[in-house]
Parts: structure tokens; sequence; C-alpha cells
């Protein structure tokens, strides 16, 4: 049984974890992440993978990691979460554990684990998009993870879809991510809520009568019992990002979509109509299969299988 090494790099948590060849985690463990410091997360990853490698035959480690991956794995460029510019990642941790090490953007190891071993198996032209504080995204396009010239592709959350719109942490103004991700649920609900308190009478009981206390679980909670802000949020969110997918179409093509992310735990209030907008905003509809829409399988463990995975084809 092969084994390799899979370590997913929060902003405030390090796991990392053993797995086989089959995708099935065989030990874990966590790190709390000394997000200010390069050379202590450097420090920290090295400790859990020796951790993890007493007494076990390691053959690689798959690191993954929020930002700009250089075209050869080795490199973070940028990283909005960590103090992280030009970090020579790979060569550091290798340095530290003496075993082959390879650097990858987070949300394509979900997508590859996703593909392998969870809700994309069987279909080769695969569109991952994570839905949580912001947008991420991963393409596997014939069984292949799709990188691009610079290794910074796939970044979907950051299409600019309204001209001179929202302004967004890259820098840019308008971008997906601003209106369909879990911040934007947020701001979604809390303009509505401070334009007509007494619609949002339950939102607001709920986060302690005061627009600014309203979070995501907040708006969760309050859409559940059926508060119409609430429930207006999510359709919100839901018509943007069947919006997204059904441009992406148009230029990807996918046998699937996979939406995963923190978001996706409250699937069952917006899914529906993610599909409903993709299918009315599709080009050529009527005159072309549709790429179903699924919700990830691997939940939270999907980075970590997918580094890890991603370490074998090194």
């Amino acid at each position: 049984m092969a084994l390799t090494i899979g370590v997913d790099i929060g902003g405030t948590k390090i796991a990392a974890g053993v797995v086989d060849d089959g995708g099935r985690i065989v030990a874990q463990c966590l790190r709390p992440t000394p997000a200010q410091s390069p050379e202590r997360v450097a420090d920290t990853i090295a400790e859990a993978v020796r951790e993890l490698a007493e007494g076990r035959r390691i053959e690689a480690v798959g690191l993954g990691a929020a930002g700009f991956i250089d075209e050869t794995r080795s490199v973070v460029r940028f990283a909005p979460n960590l103090a992280w510019r030009e970090e020579p990642l790979q060569k550091k941790v290798s340095g530290l554990v003496g075993l082959p090490v390879v650097v990858e953007n987070d949300a394509n190891a979900m997508a590859w684990a996703e593909a392998r071993f969870g809700a994309g198996r069987g279909e080769s032209h695969i569109v991952c998009v994570t839905v949580g504080t912001g947008i991420g995204g991963g393409i596997v396009l014939e069984g292949s993870l799709y990188r691009g010239r610079w290794g910074m592709g796939a970044e979907l959350g950051h299409m600019q879809v309204v001209p001179e719109g929202r302004p967004c942490g890259c820098g840019n103004l308008g971008c997906w991510e601003q209106y369909a991700s879990g911040n934007a649920l947020v701001a979604e609900a809390r303009l509505l809520a401070e334009a007509d308190p007494a619609r949002a009478a339950r939102l607001l009981e709920i986060a302690g009568g005061t627009v600014a206390d309203i979070e995501g679980p907040e708006v969760t909670d309050a859409a559940r019992e059926g508060d119409p802000v609430a429930l207006a949020a999510f359709a919100s969110m839901a018509e943007w990002l069947g919006q997204g997918l059904s441009d992406l179409a148009a230029v990807l093509d996918p046998g699937c979509f996979i939406l995963g992310g923190g978001v996706s735990r409250a699937a069952d209030l917006w899914i529906d109509g993610v599909r409903e907008s993709y299918a009315r905003n599709l080009t050529g509809r009527g005159h072309r299969p549709p790429a179903e829409i699924r919700l990830a399988e691997l939940g939270a463990s999907a980075g970590l299988v997918g580094a890890a995975d991603l370490a074998r084809w090194r």
C-alpha cells in the first residue's frame, strides 16, 4: 500500500493526514497555523509530517495552500491569508522532512480529490467550485488537472461579472465572488435587513437585533425558519452562482460541476436555485447536454486527500 501525506494549510489550522492510494485517510493530526511567520508555518508543517511519518514508509508529501502557486509547484507567489510572498515552500519543507514535496493550490487539490474519489468519479471533464468566504475553483480536463501556463489558472471567483461593481480583495471590481459567495450572502442579507427591518424580523432577532451582527449562521438559521429576507439572500446567491456556471459551461463544456466549500453545508437552501439559474442562462440551452450539478462528497478532508494524491503524480 503506497502512502503519502497531504497537508491542508489554512489561515487558522494546518490539517495533515496519511493517505493510501485509494484516497483513504489512515492517520491525521491538526496544528494551529502561526499565520504571521512563514518560518514557523514551515516548521509546523514539518512537525506534523514527522509525527505522521513515524513508523510508516512515506513516498512523498503534498501541500495544499490557498494562493498563487507557480508552475513548478514549489513556490507560493502570493497567499491572501498567510504572510507568504514568493515563498519557497517546497524547498523549505523538503529540507526539513527529507521527503519529496509538491505544493498545490488548495482548490485544485479539492477538485482532484473529488475527481478521483468523490462526486466526479467516472467523469473526464469536471469544474469544481468551492463556495466559502470567497470562491475558489479547480478544473480537471480529460483526467488531468488544469493549472494554466504559470500555475495560476482556475481562479474562478475573480471573473469580473459586474463592471465597476463591488470592490474585491484581489484589487479589482465586480468579481464573481462578491455576488455568489458566503461573504456575498451576508452582505445581501444585511442590505435587505437594513432596508426593510420589519421583513427581516426573525433574522434580526436571531442576530441580537443588530444588522452588523448578521453572519452566515444567522442567515442560515433564519432561512430555515422561513425568514423572507434570509431566503431572498440565498436566492440572490443561487442566481449569481447559476449564471457563473453557465458562463463557465460556455467556455469549458464540462460533464459536471461539483460544488463544495463551507456554504455547501446549507445546500438544501440554494442548490435548486442554482440549477434553475444555470438552466435558464445556459448558452444553446435545448440543443446541448447540460452539465450535471453535483455536491462535493469528501467534505473538509478533500484538500488533504487531493494534495496527498497529487504528490504521487510529481
